[in-house]
C-alpha cells in the first residue's frame, strides 16, 4: 500500500504487480521484468536490477541507492526509502509510506512518476 503523509491510502499494488489507486481502479503494472505501464499498457518507464530508474526512451532518471537514498540523474538526492517503507524527501520530511513495496517501486511513485 501506498500512503500520503497524512496516512491515507493512494493506491497499492497487488501481488502480480497490478497498480491501482485508492478507488481500486487499475491504473498500471510493474512487470517482473522491472517495466513500467500504464493501465493501457504503454511502456512508461522501467527498473534496472542495479535501481536505476529510466523513462520509455531510456533516459536515466534517477536511482535508488542501496541504503534506499534516491538521486536524480544529476546525482542530487532528492529523499530516501527507508527500510520500513518510510518515505522521506530530501529535506528530512515524512511524504509517504510504501509499505510492502521495494524501495525502486517506492521511489518510482513518490520521486519520478
Amino acid at each position: 500500500m501506498y500512503y500520503d503523509s497524512s496516512g491515507r491510502s493512494i493506491g497499492e499494488v497487488d501481488s502480480d504487480g497490478t497498480i491501482r489507486d485508492s478507488s481500486g481502479k487499475r491504473i498500471g503494472e510493474f512487470g517482473s521484468d522491472g517495466t513500467i505501464r500504464d493501465s493501457s499498457g504503454y511502456r512508461k518507464a522501467e527498473i534496472d536490477s542495479d535501481g536505476t530508474i529510466r523513462d520509455s526512451s531510456g533516459y536515466r532518471l534517477g536511482e535508488v541507492e542501496s541504503d534506499g537514498t534516491v538521486r536524480d540523474s544529476s546525482g542530487r538526492r532528492l529523499g530516501e526509502i527507508e527500510s520500513d517503507g518510510t518515505v522521506r524527501d530530501s529535506s528530512g520530511s515524512r511524504i509517504g509510506e510504501a509499505s510492502g513495496m521495494s524501495k525502486e517501486r517506492a521511489a518510482y511513485h513518490f520521486f519520478f512518476k
